[in-house]
Order: structure tokens, then C-alpha cells, then sequence
């Protein structure tokens, strides 16, 4: 009933800029917050960015001042503009999305993931 499709990935060289887009299909009435996680080699999943639907948002220290998310209501959206990115941001990037509790919907949806490759 839900999915979700990430794209913008990329290969990129340090100091460059990237535009991460999740698409999502299917109900999105309960959905009370979305996010961008990360996870890289050999390493945990981590959240780099989240927005609920009160419109607070939530950075990792690592990634504060140089990513934004955004999610657009209407179009069922979600971006995340990568900028002045480090090798160390090189990871597949997950979409995730958050139903309500009360919903038949509830629990965490997740993308297939999009790759970012910051090299020289």
C-alpha cells in the first residue's frame, strides 16, 4: 500500500552539491514524519535529516549547515539538498517514512536507497 523511491544520487567530488528526492505512493494522510537516513560500509544506519508534520526538523550534528530537507504535502515529496559534501557523507541514502499508531498503516516505511559517492 506504501512505497517509496529515492533518486538523485550520484557520484560527486568533495566540496560539490546533490538533490535527493523520495517519491511516495499510496497513503500519506498519517504519515507524521519523514527522513533521510544514511548508511555507509560496515557501519549502522544513521538519520541524517527529519521533518514532521508539526514542521520541526531534526539534523545530525555531521551534516548541520550543509543539508536541507524539505518535504512538499502536495506533490507527496521529500527532498534533501546536499551541499559542501565530504567523503564521509558516501553512503546509500534511505528514504523513510513514519505512520501514525492509530493507523492500520503504522510502523517505519523504507526506500530501496539511493548511492552517494563523494570522491576526488
Amino acid at each position: 500500500q506504501v512505497q517509496l523511491v529515492e533518486s538523485g544520487g550520484g557520484l560527486v567530488q568533495p566540496g560539490g552539491s546533490l538533490r535527493l528526492v523520495c517519491t511516495v505512493s499510496g497513503s500519506t494522510s498519517s504519515i507524521v514524519a519523514m527522513g533521510w537516513y544514511r548508511q555507509a560500509p560496515g557501519k549502522e544506519r544513521e538519520l541524517v535529516a527529519q521533518t514532521t508534520r508539526g514542521g520541526n526538523t531534526n539534523y545530525a550534528d555531521s551534516v548541520k549547515g550543509r543539508f536541507t530537507i524539505l518535504r512538499d504535502y502536495n506533490q507527496n515529496t521529500m527532498y534533501l539538498q546536499m551541499n559542501s559534501l565530504k567523503s564521509e557523507d558516501t553512503a546509500v541514502y534511505y528514504c523513510n517514512a513514519r505512520y501514525e499508531a492509530t493507523t492500520v498503516l503504522r510502523g517505519d516505511y523504507w526506500g530501496q536507497g539511493t548511492q552517494v559517492t563523494v570522491s576526488s
